[in-house]
């Protein structure tokens, strides 16, 4: 018997995405599956009423509690999808039910992280929870958001954005995205990466209109090539030679590049500065250290070859990537 985990409720209405409402959960299935220790979480879908929701697919979902019955409960975190409608034109506009914002508004104040997926950023901002927060939303609706809300400050451009305890994602797909970083918040970039390699599908993808994305790492086929991962992986800030790896391999260097070549189709050297920029990224979104301060944490030598790296693998500089992709707010 599995043990009830932290209280995520999925908040469902008429013509909600399906996808939206269908896609966290199955992360959070693999969350369980994937780990031996953490409770996971318990995912509930919420309603106005007990009656079955018919979803913009047409497909019919049923709820597992009424909204007035949730906000009787502590929620651990709220999830809130969006729904769409198209005129003529093929323009799409958000839909907003002012009884879903004003339950919205509620379960909120028993909530201790509020998300929202895709145009569900709509709903959050109708009941004032991203007032004065910088929130995304899919591309189609950011100016809707915009002009109906200017007390938000809408980026349309990344996958999602963390403004302290409010989450808002983009795209439909991005739920799986956004779901994917309430893992690694909650249990561990580690975990979150098991789970993303079950998915098949990116650890993080920052952005979805700019090309930002580093592929998920190809999982390899023998256990010698994954404790060489983990090697580099704790060894980040060293120098993580040819000859360091080979001997940690306890085979030549020969050897060595042609089990990266095969396993990972990369050599040595270019395996240890995509994890150095993996490991930076996460430093520039997650924290206020100096461009100095991450040169020496991820083992890049000099300044100069850190930002060399930046503009190589994802076409900017660390600093034009921080501004962009920052997850946390700017001390003063």
């Amino acid at each position: 018997m599995t043990t009830p985990g932290r209280l995520l409720v999925i908040v469902l209405f008429e013509g909600v995405d399906l996808l939206d409402v269908t896609g966290p959960p199955e992360v959070f299935a693999l969350l369980r599956r994937e780990t031996d220790d953490a409770d996971g979480y318990e995912v509930v879908l919420a309603a106005e009423s007990m009656a079955p929701v018919t979803t913009s697919a047409g497909v019919r979902v049923l709820p597992d509690l009424t909204f007035a019955e949730a906000a009787t409960r502590r929620i651990d975190t709220l999830l809130v999808p969006g729904s769409v409608e198209t005129d003529a034109d093929r323009r799409v506009r958000a839909l907003v039910d002012p009884v879903v914002v004003g339950w919205v508004r509620t379960l909120a104040e028993r909530t201790r992280r509020v998300t929202s997926v895709c145009v569900g950023a709509h709903i959050l901002a109708a009941a004032g929870l991203l007032d004065g927060r910088r929130a995304t939303t899919h591309w189609s609706t950011a100016q809707q958001l915009a002009a109906e809300h200017p007390e938000v400050e809408v980026d349309a451009d990344p996958i999602f954005i963390r403004d302290g305890d409010v989450w808002t994602g983009a795209g439909i797909s991005s739920c799986l995205d956004l779901s994917l970083a309430l893992v690694a918040e909650d249990f561990g970039e580690p975990t979150a990466l098991r789970v993303a390699r079950q998915l098949v599908m990116y650890l993080k993808r920052p952005s979805g209109q700019s090309q930002f994305s580093v592929p998920l790492e190809p999982v390899s086929t023998t256990r010698r090539v994954e404790d060489l991962r983990h090697y580099v992986t704790r060894h980040i800030d060293g120098p993580l030679t040819l000859a360091e790896l080979a001997a940690s391999a306890h085979v030549s260097e020969r050897q060595l590049t042609r089990i990266f070549k095969a396993e990972l189709g990369t050599t040595p050297s270019a395996y240890v500065e995509s994890a150095r920029v993996e490991r930076a990224r996460h430093l520039l979104e997650s924290t206020d250290a100096t461009l100095e301060r991450i040169t020496s944490t991820c083992g890049f030598g000099t300044t100069d070859t850190l930002i060399r790296a930046f503009r190589r693998r994802l076409d900017t500089t660390p600093m034009e990537y921080r501004r962009r992709f920052r997850t946390v707010p700017d001390n003063g």
